[in-house]
């Protein structure tokens, strides 16, 4: 996928990476070395059975915040699962580890899940960083489980025009959206710009991607946004539902 970044982030390989330089430590922060976070997770993932088939990384200019991506291997169709990564030496966030999915047909990724990692950076956080990487990837397999469950039923769901309305409203409202972006996942929701989702039709999986389409670029940097997204679309699909079921139970 082509990594989007907002906040000045620009792309860079790994073997760059490698040669970024990592502040010298003082008595109460040790930056630990980008490249290091994402070879600890590297290394963590294929512990526990995950395959990385591709990897996109970006760095501010002044080396002190790092974004990245690793695809995985995956069984599913349409999507592969994604682990995202951010590190900063400025102290500006804590390391950060997510999951979620990346949509081929619109190169769209969203985040089911964010976790970080609330520890200084001290010398005790640099020697006890992998068993904190491993406590958070060790329950991916279920995160990526319930991803797929998630997606399925998004794609099953028909949207009717005044769900759709009330759920845009209700991102706007928790903060998914600002007001300058509404007309953009209209215009989306209504007029897709991939064929696959025009062929969907007015389903909850179309609005979900029209979203993350116009998220596209602040997904690495507010994960919450999407994590979010998921909230709202959920509940659309059980309010739906429930009315389904009430419309087919006979009264008695």
């Amino acid at each position: 996928m082509t990594l989007m970044l907002h906040c000045g982030a620009n792309p860079i390989d790994y073997p760059a990476l490698r040669d970024i330089e990592t502040p010298e430590p003082t008595h109460s922060h040790v930056p630990i070395p980008h490249h290091r976070v994402v070879d600890m997770v590297r290394h963590t993932l294929g512990f526990y059975g995950h395959e990385v088939i591709s990897e996109s990384h970006g760095i501010t200019p002044d080396g002190m915040r790092y974004f990245g991506v690793m695809m995985l291997k995956s069984p599913y169709g349409g999507y592969e699962d994604t682990v995202a990564i951010r590190n900063s030496h400025d102290k500006r966030f804590p390391i950060g580890v997510a999951f979620g999915g990346h949509v081929f047909c619109c190169d769209n990724l969203s985040l089911m899940a964010d976790h970080v990692i609330h520890r200084k950076h001290t010398a005790n956080a640099k020697r006890d960083l992998p068993g904190l990487i491993s406590e958070v990837v060790e329950p991916l397999a279920d995160i990526r489980d319930r991803q797929q469950r998630a997606f399925n039923r998004y794609r099953a769901t028909l949207l009717p025009p005044e769900p759709a309305d009330h759920a845009i409203l209700d991102m706007f409202r928790a903060g998914v959206l600002n007001v300058t972006r509404i007309p953009e996942v209209l215009k989306e929701w209504e007029t897709p710009s991939f064929e696959e989702l025009e062929a969907s039709g007015p389903t909850a999986w179309r609005l979900f991607n029209a979203v993350t389409f116009v998220l596209n670029g602040r997904i690495l940097t507010e994960p919450q946004s999407t994590q979010g997204l998921h909230r709202i679309i959920d509940g659309v699909c059980t309010r739906i539902s429930l009315e389904e079921a009430s419309v087919c139970t006979p009264t008695s």
